[in-house]
């Protein structure tokens, strides 16, 4: 009992400041999805990023409680402490889960879903979805093709219906100080040589890993909470708060 009390204060605490973490990794996780929503093509790979900002809010609240309830020691205030506690446990376990379930399933779509972009891209300036997608993924990330620039010798022969010798890269492929570059093979200095799939997984993994891990610390330091609640609350029955 004598250790719950200021475990409690400590967790309150606590809860305030990794709120901003797990909203940090809830709203990357949606940004992630609105930047790439055309490659990704999963509506629900957003889902973890809303439950865990939502988490995030209702940290704020329980960290409250927790302070306050290791201070006076209120009946009510208890009761509403372990409602969020319990709340906030299904919400992170929710997110957790299905960061994992997300990042093995896009994984193994990205691939697949880039050479089919890569090999339908019908030019730089094309008002196509897909071909936009690609150019905005090789800007933001300084890429170039699926696993590298070469990807594009065959794709650009075959969709752009060029001769196999002129193929080139779309101009989403220069770097940006070179404000004359048109994809010319000729000039590689002016390229992003490295491919788009290594960087884009990477980003992903980093992300839903992030996400996955202050969910999974979060859920231990709120049990600890609950424990230490219910140690109070085993120490002040009901008749004591005015009940009975």
């Amino acid at each position: 009992r004598l250790l719950a009390r200021p475990l409690l204060r400590f967790l309150g605490f606590i809860f305030w400041g990794t709120a901003a973490a797990l909203a940090f990794g809830g709203i990357s996780v949606i940004l992630m999805y609105e930047d790439y929503r055309y490659l990704f093509q999963e509506s629900g790979l957003s889902l973890p990023g809303w439950l865990a900002v939502l988490a995030a809010l209702i940290l704020l609240p329980t960290g409250f409680l927790a302070i306050s309830v290791s201070a006076k020691r209120s009946r009510y205030q208890q009761g509403v402490l372990m409602y969020l506690l319990l709340v906030l446990l299904c919400l992170e376990m929710s997110s957790g889960v299905l960061t994992q379930f997300y990042s093995i399933r896009m994984a193994s779509k990205l691939e697949r879903t880039m050479g089919y972009l890569v090999y339908h891209y019908n030019g730089t300036h094309s008002q196509g979805p897909g071909s936009s997608a690609v150019d905005a993924v090789q800007r933001k990330l300084q890429c170039c093709g699926v696993q590298n620039y070469t990807d594009w010798l065959k794709a650009t022969a075959a969709s752009w219906h060029l001769p196999a010798e002129k193929a080139r890269v779309p101009e989403s492929c220069c770097k940006e100080k070179y404000s004359h570059c048109r994809g010319d093979l000729h000039h590689l200095e002016q390229l992003f040589q490295e491919g788009c799939l290594k960087k884009l997984e990477d980003w992903l993994h980093f992300v839903m890993l992030y996400l996955f891990w202050c969910c999974t610390v979060l859920s231990i330091l709120e049990l600890l909470a609950g424990v230490s609640n219910s140690i109070l609350m085993r120490h002040q029955p009901f008749h004591s708060a005015g009940v009975l």
